[in-house]
């Protein structure tokens, strides 16, 4: 059913009802939420982006449990959202169904592949929504949209009734516009129903992460470490780390992904160990995404928008020749960030490297701007870290935001921190 918000932000609109609580009142009662349509909902054929997939796959017979999570909490769904074709992209449109309008910036990106999730939730539509998050699909949409968005530690939310696209990479994120909600949310989904803030012993600034970005760097730093103080009385240590000088020491396996471009430009916006293990998560990507579905695109033949075409067939030629490698640098990388981080420390680096970017921009700067989100979005998603994405206002009229990174296993330290400080930054 085709929807008639302004903001093109839902495929379906549908209302499925809580599921009557055993208990009273549920933690999510009164709260409305949206579906990205990669999750399985019964009785329904998940779209996955695509006209072709939607016509080649029949209803799901269950419901996501991420999804069944949520209503049984009391919260009610309103809808089903678009998606980038296949997940496929972090820009955030979509050929087949149209392009999401970024509520806070009409002429720019709403940001991708959960473009509908963020529109929905930052439109105010619903109060939180569904999205998956491999290479950055929560993350950049929370950020263009001026919302709060939250990649969980890999494997934290059940994946199980979602479509994959690379299941080493996948996670199941979400979307709000207030921490209070971004945190019940999470108590639900991680299944941690008391979640109390703990004072972070280290405020991690990654210094060199800043100079890939078009805003200052004190637009960043400078309400964050303020919030820290405000709330936590000056007792949290902040200290600042060249990030790709460490990550370069620490991860040894990152050498065979080091290019010698000798574009001055390219290296210019870049950070060269970033760029590196940009590059082994994209490989690892395109591999899993082959696996997945080859088979499918082989034998049906079906259309992709630009961009998202030519990518799908670069990955089906992927070579599977580095990515034993691949999986020595997420070891590497997991083992190195939690040294860094220590027990109860956070990373602070920018979300992406600034504004969205124009809807119908120059497409060597689109291409650089991703670019650089790459090196940034890959730190989480190597890793298997959480990280939020914090709104911080604009600048210039544009959204901005920059993001706590949590080591392994720390969802709810860094859901109960960010709460914490929402009154300061």
């Amino acid at each position: 059913m085709a929807t008639d918000d302004d903001f093109g932000a839902f495929i379906e609109k549908l209302t499925i009802s809580p599921t009557p609580p055993a208990s009273f009142p549920p933690p999510l009662q009164g709260l409305t939420f949206a579906i990205k349509d990669i999750f399985d909902v019964e009785g329904r054929v998940t779209g996955f982006g695509n006209p072709d997939w939607l016509r080649t796959h029949s209803a799901a017979t269950s419901t996501a449990p991420a999804v069944s999570t949520l209503l049984e909490a009391g919260a009610t769904a309103l809808g089903i959202t678009i998606l980038d074709e296949m997940a496929c992209s972090i820009n955030g449109d979509n050929v087949h169904y149209g392009t999401p309008r970024n509520p806070i910036a009409f002429d720019r990106l709403p940001g991708g592949s959960s473009s509908g999730s963020a529109v929905a939730v930052a439109a105010r539509l619903v109060d939180f929504s569904l999205g998956t998050d491999t290479g950055g699909s929560v993350r950049v949409p929370a950020s263009y949209c001026g919302i709060f968005g939250f990649r969980p530690s890999h494997g934290a939310v059940s994946t199980a009734g979602v479509t994959p696209l690379a299941q080493s990479l996948d996670t199941v994120g979400w979307f709000a516009r207030d921490t209070a909600t971004l945190k019940r949310v999470g108590c639900v989904l991680l299944e941690q129903p008391h979640l109390n803030c703990i004072e972070p012993d280290q405020l991690i600034i990654a210094d060199d992460c800043f100079k890939l970005c078009s805003v200052p760097r004190d637009f960043f730093v400078h309400p964050l470490v303020g919030a820290v103080e405000k709330t936590f009385g000056g007792n949290t240590v902040v200290k600042k780390v060249n990030l790709g000088e460490y990550i370069e020491e620490n991860v040894p396996s990152l050498k065979h992904f080091m290019t010698s471009d000798d574009d001055t430009t390219q290296q210019e916006f870049s950070i060269p160990s970033l760029m590196a293990l940009s590059n082994s998560m994209i490989l690892l990507l395109m591999h899993e995404l082959k696996i997945n579905h080859s088979a499918w695109v082989s034998s049906v033949k079906p259309e992709f928008g630009p961009g998202i075409s030519e990518g799908i067939e670069e990955a089906i030629r992927t070579s599977d020749e580095k990515i034993d490698l691949c999986r020595s640098v997420k070891s590497e990388l997991k083992t190195a960030l939690s040294t860094l981080l220590g027990e109860k420390g956070v990373l602070v680096i920018p979300t992406v490297p600034g504004p969205p970017p124009h809807l119908k921009g120059d497409v060597a700067a689109l291409e650089s701007f991703r670019s650089r989100a790459f090196n940034l979005l890959s730190i989480a998603g190597v890793s298997g870290f959480c990280q939020v994405s914090i709104p911080l206002g604009l600048h210039d009229n544009l959204p901005v935001s920059v993001s706590l990174v949590g080591k392994y296993g720390s969802d709810g330290f860094v859901l109960s921190l960010v709460d914490s400080l929402a009154g300061f930054i």
